[in-house]
């Protein structure tokens, strides 16, 4: 049957699939009120059939999860008969894999349920002049593993507009920045584009830049060949040719040296590049996926950032929430966790009493999903039953009964016991003491921060506001020198 999404007597038809009654009601009922000639069907099967008896629509919204084919499955049939139909799909599981699955299908939009219907008359009204001119879509054959599970999770707004965003930049080549503090899970982001691309086939290769000391990092971008340098004794293949055909994750972007900037610059404009101490030039297809927790911009101000790698990077920009702006997924992440824990731990599944998923939406989470990730897995190996109250929650969180801090002393009363000491050196006739005393206040500082991050040196670094090779710097010295 001849695409007949031109025709004039075509022009404001819409038809509506969706199997729940009360949705197909509300949304048709709306959409007449505002003028439309609308259809509506249970079920994709009677819709098909539609299709053979009469034109085709301008404009389609279908839910996902339907008896029979789903909605992906109607969409991807919808798109071989005629490309050019404007398709909304409709879902209340906003996921990572729906959201890519519906637009690398050729979804024209993805409607997050509940909605609002003045939204849903809106998008028709945007979408319905587009019709005439549109142009055909090609649907791209759905890739194995749809149905593994989600590795982000979330149901809040900002995050349905997030998995949204990830569903669109998935099938587009183009080079994303993802930011938002520590712990929020950007490389979870990196993965999620990669897994839904074109390029999933590929590898996903991470590299946290952060993590590698500064003269380390060039070889382990670009490899080296044998003797390039002392301790070279064997050609190394660097993270960009490992991510050949694949994606390239880079975290924590904002610490890389300029000089190393440079020559990321130029691997990024030109696909090619020469392993460290090599004469061979190496070419390869790679799509990078940046991440930094830090300002770009204002790095770039303070001549630490190349304004024009950081343009390169930036091509789209995802700003991932932290999670005491999305505390209403809380309770979702944490039953996440501790199902993952019990299933590696091999114990009962436990789950939390309504005062203990209160605590947990009452902490101020300063190390973000990674942190709230690590108490779950405390609580789950540390709770004696199956349910998880309170007190478990406080103990998870190192905090007393009570709800404060594990340090009761008076916070100001450290200052009283330094100026005492030093007063009693300084008697004694003590030399260095300012030296004696910033080492050993520098070592106190990075013990407690790698305990509370559990030893990752990046993020002790970002909470203590300390760029990653200084606090390296400090460790390698506070190992060579005998503690006073």
């Amino acid at each position: 049957m001849p695409d007949s999404l031109s025709s004039a007597s075509s022009a404001q038809r819409i038809w509506v699939v969706d199997d729940d009654r009360a949705v197909r009601f509300v949304l048709s009922t709306a959409l007449r009120e505002a003028g439309y000639q609308v259809q509506d069907f249970d079920s994709a099967a009677p819709a098909l059939a539609a299709l053979q008896e009469q034109p085709a629509p301008a404009l389609l919204f279908t839910d996902v999860r339907m008896p029979g084919d789903d909605g992906l499955v109607l969409l991807d049939k919808l798109k071989a008969a005629h490309p050019q139909l404007p398709v909304v799909v409709m879902s209340a599981y906003t996921d990572v894999a729906s959201t890519a699955g519906a637009f690398r299908g050729g979804a024209h939009e993805f409607l997050s349920k509940p909605f609002d219907l003045d939204d849903a008359v809106a998008l028709a009204r945007r979408v319905l002049p587009e019709v005439a001119p549109a142009l055909a879509a090609t649907p791209v054959p759905a890739e194995a593993g749809r149905d593994q599970p989600p590795q982000l999770v979330g149901d809040t707004p900002a995050m349905r507009a997030l998995f949204r965003a990830i569903g669109r930049l998935a099938q587009a080549p183009l080079a994303v920045l993802v930011t938002g503090e520590t712990g929020t899970g950007k490389e979870l982001v990196a993965n999620a584009l990669h897994r839904e691309s074109p390029r999933a086939k590929g590898p996903f290769v991470a590299l946290n830049t952060a993590a590698i000391p500064a003269e380390l990092l060039e070889s382990e971008l670009f490899g080296h060949e044998a003797g390039a340098f002392t301790g070279a004794q064997r050609r190394h293949v660097g993270r960009f040719e490992q991510a050949d055909g694949g994606t390239l994750f880079l975290d924590e972007i904002g610490d890389m040296p300029l000089p190393l900037q440079t020559r990321l610059l130029r691997v990024l404009a030109e696909g090619e590049f020469f392993r460290v101490g090599g004469r061979e030039l190496i070419r390869v297809d790679v799509r990078v996926v940046a991440a930094t927790h830090q300002d770009l911009e204002g790095l770039v101000a303070q001549g630490k950032f190349r304004a024009d790698l950081l343009h390169r990077l930036d091509v789209v920009r995802l700003q991932l929430p932290p999670l005491r702006q999305r505390r209403e997924d809380i309770a979702q992440l944490a039953s996440t966790f501790l199902a993952a824990a019990s299933r590696r731990l091999d114990t009962p599944p436990k789950r939390l009493t309504a005062a203990a998923l209160q605590a947990l939406r009452e902490h101020d989470w300063p190390g973000n999903v990674r942190e709230l990730e690590n108490v779950c897995w405390r609580m789950a190996a540390l709770a004696a039953a199956d349910t998880i109250g309170v007190a478990d929650v406080e103990t998870a969180l190192h905090r007393d009964r009570g709800g404060r801090g594990s340090v009761s002393a008076d916070p100001g009363q450290w200052e009283t016991l330094l100026a005492a000491w030093a007063k009693q050196r300084l008697a004694e006739g003590a030399e260095g003491l300012h030296a004696q005393v910033r080492e050993r206040v520098d070592h106190a500082l990075l013990d407690a921060a790698l305990q509370l991050t559990h030893g990752r040196r990046a993020e002790a670094a970002a909470r203590l506001g300390l760029g990653r090779n200084t606090l390296t710097r400090k460790l390698g010295a506070g190992r060579r020198r005998t503690p006073h």
